[in-house]
């Protein structure tokens, strides 16, 4: 092939699909080619119709979901009026990123590759998709494809020239250039964060009994009478670094801390990194952009083993780089749940000699999180509510591993201010007045206190709710919530409390006992179902549930249960939203 540029896409929720991107670009970098690494969702469509090759790396979220930055694209891609040879000038090929434990593993990536084939558009190499579940993570399936995709550039683009070595590193993406501190500068706190609006933290409320062993808190802020959410929305917040991990990371660096800094990227094609406020400092980008706390990824290594002044210590990060070190890195970093600060910390023959700049490429940026919003706008005038469960644990390691953003959220002082937007989510009310039955364990309950204040407010009954949790007096959530719902006759409750007797009782056992009630408002009266928490277990032991009440009230075959499931999974009567 003539041309040597090749685009880069990636599909990402988390940043794994970007990781792999940027690993991939950095690849063929070596190999003197010109790769093109762009957010799926900064990309213009159009320039699919000029494109010769482009590689697609993807992840499937949630249950079986798109992420967010790629659905607009899956959307015009899914245009019927596209003529089937739309892309037959264009050569492609698509990496995965799933969970096999999940119904719909990589789900996205194998529609995506289908697609593109309806298109007419061809596949350089097979589709490959990486898992979880696997010991190596994606890594495992990742290596073998990345040396099955270097072979074959080598041939296509008939590579003439010397790869450049891995033991050379290479440019950073940006050059940093520092400001005179007390010089005419502007700063601009908005430019970066243009979606964003401003929430004040009005309360803090524990739904939780001290002596369990998860603190839940319902975070109520409010908002500008502007902002306007539907139940079933999500909060979209960005959550920041605590001060002592700040400062410790600060002590590692040999650059001015307050000194404001702008961003230079070393491609005109390559967007600067969302920093608030911009020109920004070092400080202010350690507190708000470096996610310091997250596990480093492979590629951390493969720039940190560069700078190492000391053999012994480089000789150790290199292995972290290999395929065959990966157990070795799975063991010191994965089962620990080692962070990038400690790390860094780790090794002081190498962490002082990293030039500042190598720390865009080498460490990701703190990812904006999404919460199911626990309140109804109609009922809590300029105000949201999230229900937040405190990630709080001990690894090997024996040092206390705490959630960045859910510790974040529950250790605001009232009257503090954070960016924040709203969203669709993957669950909505119905537009009619028809029942609904709600599946909600542990803080999946979320969005139904919001669905049925709302339904409540319009007056509108028939509400079923099926909570779960450990025990009645310890974690029973928004109990004072739904009894005063249910003494409005507004809402008929269900409760499961796991820990309670000698017999564990889930939120799916309730559901087959309660068949005969569940059957006449399904199939009579067309009730709504919804199903939100963790996406572990609890889905599919749910739909179990489901399928045994539709074997035993509605007299149907295993494969007619199936096909009245999936009849209402079409017509948006079974909904699904799950997380983590």
């Amino acid at each position: 092939m003539n041309s040597s540029k090749i685009s880069i896409l990636f599909g990402t929720q988390t940043g794994n699909s970007e990781d792999v991107a940027e690993r991939l670009g950095r690849l063929l970098t070596r190999m003197r080619l010109k790769p093109f690494v762009r957010d799926i969702q900064n990309y213009r469509i159009s320039r699919l119709l000029e494109e010769k090759m482009v590689i697609f790396i993807c992840s499937t979220t949630g249950n079986g979901e798109f992420p967010d930055n790629m659905k607009a694209f899956w959307k015009f891609l899914l245009r019927k009026n596209h003529p089937t040879s739309s892309l037959c000038h264009l050569k492609f090929c698509v990496f995965g990123l799933g969970d096999s434990s999940y119904e719909k593993f990589n789900v996205v990536a194998k529609k995506l590759n289908k697609r593109l084939l309806q298109l007419g558009a061809t596949e350089v190499l097979p589709i490959a998709l990486g898992d979880d579940q696997h010991e190596l993570g994606y890594d495992a399936a990742l290596d073998p494809w990345l040396k099955k995709l270097k072979d074959i550039f080598s041939s296509y683009y008939d590579i003439n020239a010397s790869y450049i070595p891995d033991d050379t590193p290479l440019p950073p993406k940006f050059k940093v250039k520092f400001l005179e501190k007390n010089g005419n500068i502007h700063f601009n706190n908005d430019c970066m964060m243009q979606n964003y609006q401003q929430a004040t933290l009005k309360s803090i409320k524990k739904e939780t009994s001290d002596d369990h062993f998860q603190t839940v808190n319902l975070v109520s802020f409010m908002i500008s009478p502007e902002v306007v959410y539907e139940p079933g929305d999500v909060a979209v917040v960005w959550p920041e670094n605590p001060p002592h991990e700040v400062n410790e990371f600060l002590s590692l660096l040999k650059v001015p801390f307050d000194d404001p800094f702008i961003i230079v990227p070393a491609d005109q094609d390559t967007p600067p990194p969302p920093l608030t406020p911009y020109p920004c400092t070092v400080r202010e980008c350690v507190k708000k952009y470096f996610d310091v706390l997250s596990i480093p990824r492979r590629s951390f290594f493969e720039f940190f083993y560069h700078f190492s002044q000391d053999e012994t210590e480089k000789e150790k990060l290199l292995e972290f780089t290999t395929a065959e070190g990966q157990e070795e890195l799975y063991e010191y970093c994965n089962r620990p749940r080692r962070n990038i600060l400690e790390v860094l910390l780790d090794f002081p023959h190498t962490t002082p000699h990293v030039p500042f700049e190598y720390f865009f490429d080498m460490i990701p940026a703190i990812r904006p999180r999404s919460y199911s919003i626990a309140s109804a706008l109609s009922v809590h005038s300029c105000e949201f509510q999230l229900l937040v469960a405190v990630v709080n644990y001990k690894t090997r390691l024996q040092k206390t591993r705490k959630g960045l953003c859910s510790n974040w959220l529950s250790n605001l002082p009232e009257g503090s201010k954070i960016p924040f937007y709203t969203k669709k989510g993957s669950i909505a009310l119905p537009g009619s007045m028809d029942p609904i039955v709600m599946i909600g364990p542990g803080t999946g309950c979320a969005p139904f206190k919001a669905f049925v204040e709302h339904r409540a407010h319009k007056k509108i009954g028939d509400n079923h709710l099926f909570f779960g949790c450990r025990y009645k007096e310890k974690d029973f959530l928004c109990s004072e919530s739904w009894k005063e719902l249910e003494e409005k006759d507004m809402l008929t409750l269900f409760t499961a409390f796991s820990r309670d007797q000698e017999d564990k009782v889930y939120v799916q056992h309730k559901i087959v006992e309660n068949s005969t009630l569940l059957w006449e408002l399904i199939n009579h009266k067309l009730a709504y179902v919804y199903i939100a928490g963790n996406a572990k277990q609890m889905p599919e032991g749910v739909k179990d549930a489901f399928l045994k009440v539709f074997e035993k009230e509605g007299y149907l075959s295993n494969n007619e249960c199936i096909k009245y499931l999936k009849t209402m999974e079409l017509h948006k009567r079974y909904q699904v939203e799950t997380w983590c």
